[in-house]
């Protein structure tokens, strides 16, 4: 029998996680391919976990009267935690957001770029022999004003990544006083409002946040605004993105998240939305990956390891 103390790794992780956890006293015993009704019964008979977002962490995983210590969440969000369930049973939540928040930071401006300048849609055009020099005439960051919303890790980094680029970058955080850095400055919600041209989501999915980019909230803006969403699509439906790219108020967006991600599972509304949004040439889509790297798939281990490390059990 191992001496270590062990914890489950529920969904894949980057091989590294095994050797990095028995460097600090721990066995990771990995049952990422069983199916969740095989892994329940075992939860409770080891002091932690670890999981991705494809795993909801609450009472009907863990039971009512959970034993383990700690959750894992190799990643940034944690809208797939019951953080209350958790706090209420003395379950200490571990989560990686500076593990991938540089792999965001660099997409967020890499999408931007793609954007202003055209590239996806000039790419596929010399891809068919059409060479159109006028029609793909761009547009420079320098000069601009990128409203972020949300200034953690992922905001932050973001901000840091513009800064040689000549523009203006306010930051707003409901959660957050005195963030002005020398990467942005403080600003309310309704300097967002006045002064932004390119607007780029960084906070997590809450009861908060669901929708909070409605119709009511993107009118609100005094100019016809860029949206970079790196953070979860739920911020804001398909449907008010296709409206706002309809009406002008958003003039390109770059997604790499969507409101549903099953793309074969959409509503007949979120179908409707999707297709006229993949029929816009200032709309770039990716799957998910702004914070998937290499690097990244590395680093969240290191993180999570650390911060386990640090609890001291």
């Amino acid at each position: 029998m191992s001496s270590l103390r062990q914890c489950l790794i529920i969904d894949p992780m980057h091989i590294s996680i095994f050797t990095m956890l028995k460097e600090i006293g721990w066995e990771g015993v990995d049952v990422s391919v069983k199916d969740i009704a095989s892994i329940k019964p075992l939860i409770n008979q080891y002091e932690g976990l670890f999981v991705r977002t494809r795993t909801r962490v609450d009472e009907q995983l863990l039971g009512n009267k959970p034993t383990i210590k700690f959750v894992g969440r190799a990643g940034a969000g944690l809208d797939n935690i019951d953080q209350e369930f958790l706090l209420k049973h003395n379950i200490k939540v571990l989560h990686a957001s500076e593990g991938n928040r540089d792999a965001v930071g660099e997409y967020a401006v890499g999408a931007l770029l793609s954007l202003l300048r055209n590239i996806p849609r000039a790419d596929a055009e010399v891809r068919q022999s059409i060479w159109l020099r006028e029609e793909n005439r761009g547009e420079e960051l320098m000069g601009k004003t990128v409203g972020i919303i949300g200034y953690g890790n992922m905001g932050k980094a973001f901000a840091k990544r513009l800064s040689g680029f000549g523009c203006k970058v306010i930051a707003y955080d409901k959660y957050k006083q005195s963030i002005s850095d020398e990467w942005s400055h403080e600003a309310s919600l309704e300097n967002i409002f006045e002064e932004t041209d390119i607007l780029s989501l960084h906070i997590p999915l809450t009861h908060e946040t669901r929708e909070m980019l409605s119709m009511e909230f993107i009118t609100r803006f005094k100019k016809p605004f860029i949206l970079i969403n790196t953070a979860r699509g739920e911020i804001v439906k398909l449907n008010t993105l296709a409206s706002g790219i309809e009406t002008g108020i958003i003039r390109g967006a770059a997604l790499d998240v969507l409101e549903n991600e099953k793309l074969t599972s959409l509503t007949s509304e979120q179908q409707k939305a999707f297709t006229f949004l993949t029929h816009r040439k200032n709309v770039i889509f990716t799957p998910h990956i702004a914070g998937w790297t290499n690097e990244s798939h590395y680093k969240i281990n290191q993180i999570l390891v650390q911060k386990l490390q640090a609890l001291g059990f």
